[in-house]
């Protein structure tokens, strides 16, 4: 029974900690998410967010938990931390001294951990900077009380402080407490908004905006997502390891078979996190300047239009190689594979070993890249839809052939979406993994007492 585990957790005095710490700093964060931004004009900033739900302003309100309407001192989330992560992982491929530190152990990773805070802080400013600037440049709407370069540097200052704490307050659930702590407060902030998104829904039906059957239609596609979901989050290829027998003193040890399990989606959530922390560039940068030619890009790069959802996808598939590549290196797996007498049947141990899970690996990266991509694009269509009418040449003619529920979308809140969802699910997933080892580390059972629940990272 689940009540039974819940009871477990609260037994052991370390988990039973552990939880409610966890428990009381995503409480801190979400007692933040109510704390206003000086010289803000938050009627005007609501009415603007609620007129442009199914826009990039929107989807990035999504990923801070409401913070961005509100704006208040979390405004930001967590998207400069994990920009600067994206930046600090792609230059450890390509410099040599980030390389050399990540080789060095826990002190090397201690050093990267510390470039990422400082580079977090100047994404942060630079962000902030970028939408003071654009707040208070608007026109059509009046959202700075008293503009100015006070103004500017406030926001600067308590939006980039916000994040700074945010940052903070991750590192603390993920050294203290249980489960990853960025990915938690991402967690926090979207289960935060469900209540909202589920009022509007009864709304709608109510006021007979949506039919009956318009409504369970958006259930059963909820529910299969989620089933979609769970089903690849916890498929596995999992390849025959035999290892030989050997004599150490009078003991015989190995002999014995097992496996090596390797994940669908190796990369979890992260790819479609980094992704969409790139793509918030183009948006901050065009509310930084006015120039003709970069609006037009910046059009071009709005949400539902052919060349964003081209860049996410990629995005999304380039992030799903780069991540599992760090994570899992085929050569070093075969080297302790034969270092420890292991080996593949039917494979030469040593480079042939690593060729051919790096093959396998290869393979189950692209099921795993189409598969997020198909999730992520999921709610911008249920929002959206595809605005096939941009495409040169062709365009006019596909929106003209084309359905209105799929030029213009179903106008459907993407809280029950896909990429909310497969974090819901995923972060949902592994904490719960993590706090069912704890469990049967100290001969307690489980929230499944017939078998274990595994998460992203097996």
């Amino acid at each position: 029974m689940v009540i039974d585990a819940l009871q477990n957790v609260f037994n052991v005095p370390d988990l039973r900690k552990r939880v409610l710490y966890m428990l009381g700093l995503l409480a801190v964060y979400r007692i933040g998410a109510f704390i206003p931004t000086p010289g803000v004009n938050f009627e005007a900033l609501q009415n603007f967010f609620a007129q442009n739900q199914g826009t990039v302003f929107g989807f990035f309100n999504m990923f801070s938990g409401g913070n961005m309407e509100r704006m208040t001192i979390f405004a930001l989330g967590i998207m400069p931390y994990i920009t600067a992560s994206i930046i600090l992982q792609l230059l450890t491929v390509v410099w040599p001294f980030l390389e050399k530190l990540s080789k060095e152990g826990e002190l090397g990773r201690r050093k990267i951990t510390t470039y990422t805070r400082y580079l977090t802080i100047v994404l942060s400013a630079v962000q902030s900077g970028g939408i003071a600037i654009g707040l208070q440049s608007s026109v059509d709407i009046q959202f700075v009380q008293n503009p100015g370069f006070r103004f500017v540097l406030m926001t600067m200052l308590t939006l980039t402080t916000g994040t700074a704490f945010i940052m903070w307050l991750g590192e603390q659930i993920s050294d203290r407490g249980i489960g990853n702590g960025m990915s938690l407060i991402i967690f926090a902030g979207i289960i935060a908004g469900l209540p909202g998104a589920v009022a509007e829904i009864y709304r709608n039906v109510t006021t007979s905006q949506w039919s009956p059957l318009t409504l369970i239609l958006l259930l059963a596609v909820m529910i299969a997502v989620v089933m979609f979901i769970v089903l690849v989050e916890r498929g596995q290829r999992r390849i025959t390891v035999q290892y030989a027998k050997r004599v150490v003193g009078r003991r015989v040890l190995g002999g014995q078979s097992t496996h090596l399990p390797l994940r669908v989606n190796t990369g979890g959530v992260i790819p479609v996190i980094f992704a969409s922390s790139i793509l918030t560039f183009p948006q901050t940068f065009g509310l930084m300047t006015e120039y003709p030619l970069l609006q037009s890009i910046i059009g071009a790069l709005s949400f539902g239009e052919p060349l964003y959802n081209v860049l996410y996808v990629s995005a999304i598939i380039f992030f799903c190689y780069f991540y599992t590549s760090i994570i899992f290196n085929p050569s070093e797996v075969a080297d302790n594979m034969r270092k420890y007498g292991g080996f593949i049947p039917g494979i030469r141990p040593g480079r042939r070993t690593a060729e051919y899970l790096g093959s396998i690996l290869t393979r189950l990266t692209l099921v795993g890249a189409l598969y997020l991509s198909l999730i992520a694009i999921i709610p911008e269509f249920m929002m959206t839809g595809f605005h096939v009418q941009s495409l040169p040449w062709i365009g006019p003619g596909l929106d003209n052939a084309l359905p209105l529920w799929f030029t213009q979308g179903l106008q459907v809140n993407f809280y029950f979406g896909g990429t909310s969802l497969l974090i819901v699910v995923g972060v949902a997933m592994d904490t719960v993994q993590q706090v069912e080892s704890q469990l049967i580390m100290r001969h307690y059972d489980g929230f499944l007492k017939k078998g274990r629940i595994r998460g992203r990272r097996g």
